[in-house]
């Protein structure tokens, strides 16, 4: 990525109107977001689980999430979900061919030899909608690897130490990391006193009694890779293993959660993403203009019925789909349908996935999650998108048909968020589902162009890779050849390995 370009990055330019190529349903587009969690009183509040039905009366009623906005679920969720789903379970392919050729991270390299297993483990991180091996979907397919296979198996064939948990497909960077470290550790998932009493839902959840990771310390140390959302909640790990908590801390004292004691930042390598929206998906804004567009009166309810679906086209049980939003009382025995559980959860204050993906969610977001000194942080971006001579972008040919509409769409679109972020061109280049500016490194962060030198390579700042070509399945080998999903990884992890200890 250019020097120049990334300086420029976050300027706030002159507002400009929406472009003529987003159609006139995109021009009120400009978003009025979900008021904050508002707790008026000591008591706990959990109102959306059967035991809370009294709760639910005496809190004040939630501003709930408008159907404009709830398009993202139908766009967002869907289009990623669909794609593994009937590409793993209809077009399930695990071969390899090896001692080809392929370009890698930094040019030309022939298939990787097996050598000895590596000093620190991988946690490979899914992002919104996804699952990982301890989840029924896995049976039928693999998020990670995709149509190319199972990733993990492949790379611990390489002598790589390989976990890929599960965490909530639709719940918040927050909820995401403490289930995440739960099951790193061995743990009850504990989301915190005083989050879980801002966001109504209870403070513990699912106990994990085996750790992924059963020697995770500083001497053990962990490399955090996260897709799409899943970098953002790999961010928020890092950061709380690190400077902890106060709030946390300050509501339960000595019963607070070691993971909001801080005091661990040496309990992490590094934190490596993948087409992650660090500064979210313009998506969320030209939700509303999608909506009346198409005439969706409920997002959730279409979501839902195109995702399971393509579940039943695929043979797979819809109840394999695990929501993981047990904290807010939602489970197969409380809700009749997953329309339901996915619409109680996005009136949740705020705490799920879809605020933290709006701009203006992932601006609060990043003011929180703090870049630690001594983690290294990678990103990857990644573009399929093509410029016509008119200065219109395009999504090439071979872009994942899931996502050719997506990414035609925002890669013209314009507005100004309702927290004054400005959508402008420099948003237009995307991968389908996020755009590359997204993508970089979080706004305001230190950030350098990723060097070719292992020994240049420095902590604390964002080493940005050179914008990859592919869409947003692409990092996880949706429909991309094994051959180059593999070389990837191989490279990306050679050359962490290869970092000072």
């Amino acid at each position: 990525m250019e020097d120049e370009r990334k300086e420029e990055l976050f300027e706030t330019p002159a507002q400009e109107p929406v472009s003529e190529a987003a159609t006139e349903a995109v021009t009120e587009a400009v978003t009025e977001p979900v008021t904050e969690a508002e707790t008026e009183s000591g008591e706990e509040y959990a109102p959306y689980g059967v035991s809370y039905k009294e709760a639910e009366t005496e809190k004040p009623p939630k501003k709930e999430i408008g159907d404009g906005t709830k398009i993202l679920l139908a766009v967002v969720a869907s289009l990623l979900v669909i794609a593994i789903i009937t590409g793993t379970a209809l077009h399930f392919s695990d071969r390899f061919s090896g001692g080809r050729k392929k370009t890698g991270l930094w040019g030309e390299k022939t298939e990787a030899e097996v050598f000895e297993p590596v000093k620190y483990t991988y946690v490979l991180v899914h992002g919104l909608g996804g699952w990982g091996e301890n989840s029924e979907m896995s049976k039928t397919g693999n998020y990670w690897g995709a149509t190319t296979g199972s990733l993990a198996e492949y790379l611990r064939g390489k002598g790589y130490d390989v976990v890929v948990p599960t965490v909530g497909p639709y719940s918040s960077t927050w909820d995401r990391a403490c289930e995440l470290y739960a099951q790193l550790t061995g743990t009850r998932v504990d989301y915190g006193q005083a989050h879980s009493k801002a966001h109504n839902h209870e403070r513990y959840g699912i106990e994990y009694t085996e750790p992924l990771v059963p020697e995770w310390s500083k001497k053990a140390k962990l490399n955090l890779i996260g897709h799409s959302f899943g970098g953002e909640t790999v961010r928020m790990l890092a950061s709380l293993m690190a400077n902890g908590d106060e709030a946390e801390m300050k509501a339960t004292g000595k019963e607070t959660s070691e993971l909001f004691k801080g005091g661990k930042a040496d309990w992490v390598f590094s934190v490596t993403t993948l087409a992650s929206p660090h500064n979210g998906s313009q998506l969320t804004e030209a939700a509303g203009g999608a909506g009346r567009l198409f005439g969706v009166d409920n997002a959730v309810d279409l979501m839902v019925k195109v995702v399971f679906s393509a579940l039943a086209t695929a043979g797979i049980d819809s109840d394999d789909l695990n929501l993981m939003l047990g904290q807010f009382g939602i489970g197969s025995d409380t809700y009749k349908s997953a329309a339901d559980a996915v619409e109680a959860v996005t009136k949740a204050d705020n705490d799920h996935a879809f605020y933290d993906l709006s701009p203006d969610g992932a601006a609060k977001l990043n003011k929180k999650i703090k870049t630690v000194d001594g983690v290294y942080y990678f990103s990857y971006a990644y573009s399929t998108m093509t410029r016509t001579a008119s200065g219109k972008f395009t999504a090439k040919p071979g872009t994942s048909t899931t996502m050719i509409f997506s990414a035609n769409f925002i890669g013209n679109f314009k507005c100004t968020t309702k927290g004054g972020i400005v959508i402008d061109d420099s948003w237009f280049d995307n991968d389908g589902l996020v755009s590359v500016i997204s993508a970089a490194y979080p706004a305001g962060e230190k950030h350098c162009d990723l060097s070719e030198n292992a020994g240049e390579i420095t902590t604390g700042v964002w080493n940005v890779a050179p914008v990859q070509s592919g869409d947003h399945g692409t990092p996880v080998g949706l429909g991309a050849p094994a051959a180059k999903t593999h070389d990837f990884y191989i490279k990306l992890f050679e050359m962490i390995d290869s970092l000072k200890h």
